[in-house]
């Protein structure tokens, strides 16, 4: 298991630390690009933005997919055209809008109707056409984790789709507004694609109300966290065609998806020192030098990463621990249970599949410090 780890390096960084393996994010890009035919991809900038990853990226000919302004400076600092670029999100400050619009980004994924308004007067204050897409929800559940979940009828994102006759026409009626689009996303790390199905659905019966240039179905499409290295790549193949088979895209009309997890998380593991081997009357905590500062996703979505114990052969005597980071709060755990080779002081631990929302979410709490990345071509 120890094979995708420069082992020999690690020992020279300061733990903790990210490993990047560009060769894996290389041949899962290869996959979506074989599969995606002529769909367009943006890559979702919040699942990471490190600048070597989204520099590779845009290398590869992706389009972006930002929710600040910040990422849309990142999306273009590291060679992303501003025509590939779409902003979404809810809270759109004026600055971030300016910022779009100076750029002349290829689509503002519009949430609201007080934000369109904005989004008007502040293109005709600066001379510019502000090329939108709305936002609708489907109320499509995505059966994932109730933090992810993005498409129901009640979330803070879009509009409810019985809104949508009024946005069109306000859209129509404003000044230095485009309507060219209709976005959607119900949720993240989906891996039935049934909820693609239904959206699918949805967005027909909607095209028999409105005609726009492009269709933009978010992304979503999840990963395998328990046993990454049996699957690496995911299934592009079966995501993009279950849009094939049952979305019916009027002519002319362009397909838009945001992928972001599936494109970066599996290249990508937090590594980490284990500080102390703790035993007490019924648990053994193995506690690291990594906790919920780096690594959130387990405190806030009790998500799971593979554990390996990368300095121990798969040989060595096993034992049960909670794995857990040294920050002052009972939620920094990783897994509870963790049947892994007997850890010593000092032994280097992987957290697998944490190229998404891993760096990104990272925070100085504690003051503490993360390391510099490492990466591996």
């Amino acid at each position: 298991m120890t094979e995708h780890f420069p082992l020999t390096e690690f020992e020279s960084h300061r733990t903790p630390f990210y490993f990047y393996d560009l060769g894996l994010l290389d041949r899962t890009i290869d996959d979506l690009l074989a599969n995606k035919g002529d769909f367009h991809v943006h890559y979702a900038l919040k699942a990471n933005s490190n600048p070597v990853i989204v520099s590779h990226i845009a290398g590869r000919g992706l389009g972006a997919d930002c929710v600040s302004g910040g990422e849309i400076q990142r999306a273009l600092d590291c060679g992303i055209p501003a025509e590939k670029i779409v902003f979404a999100g809810v809270g759109k400050t004026d600055e971030e809008i300016l910022l779009a619009l100076n750029a002349g980004i290829g689509c503002f994924n519009v949430e609201s109707a007080p934000e369109l308004e904005v989004i008007s007067a502040l293109a005709v204050q600066t001379g510019k056409k502000a090329r939108i897409a709305i936002r609708v929800n489907p109320n499509v559940d995505a059966h994932t984790h109730a933090n992810i979940t993005t498409g129901l009828a009640e979330n803070k994102f879009g509009i409810n789709f019985e809104m949508l006759p009024d946005m069109v026409s306000l859209a129509h009626s404003l000044p230095a507004i485009e309507l060219t689009g209709l976005h959607f996303h119900i949720g993240s790390q989906i891996t039935d694609f049934e909820p693609f199905v239904k959206l699918c659905e949805v967005i027909n019966r909607l095209q028999t109300q409105v005609r726009v240039n492009h269709i933009n179905v978010g992304g979503g499409l999840g990963i395998d966290y328990t046993t990454p290295d049996g699957h690496p790549i995911p299934d592009f193949k079966g995501y993009f065609d279950t849009f094939r088979r049952n979305l019916n895209l009027l002519p002319g009309q362009t397909l838009h998806f945001e992928l972001g997890r599936s494109v970066v998380a599996q290249c990508g593991s937090l590594i980490s020192r284990v500080v102390y081997v703790k035993h007490g009357l019924a648990k053994n905590f193995m506690i690291c030098d990594a906790g919920m500062s780096e690594l959130l996703r387990p405190a806030l979505y009790q998500a799971h990463h593979l554990i390996q114990n990368l300095s121990e052969p798969e040989s060595a005597p096993r034992e049960t621990y909670d794995v857990v980071g040294p920050i002052c709060e009972s939620s920094d755990v990783f897994g509870s249970d963790e049947i892994l080779p007997a850890a010593r002081r000092g032994d280097l631990i992987a957290f697998r599949s944490a190229g998404a929302y891993g760096e990104t979410m990272a925070s100085n709490y504690n003051l503490r410090q993360l390391y510099p990345p490492v990466f591996k071509k």
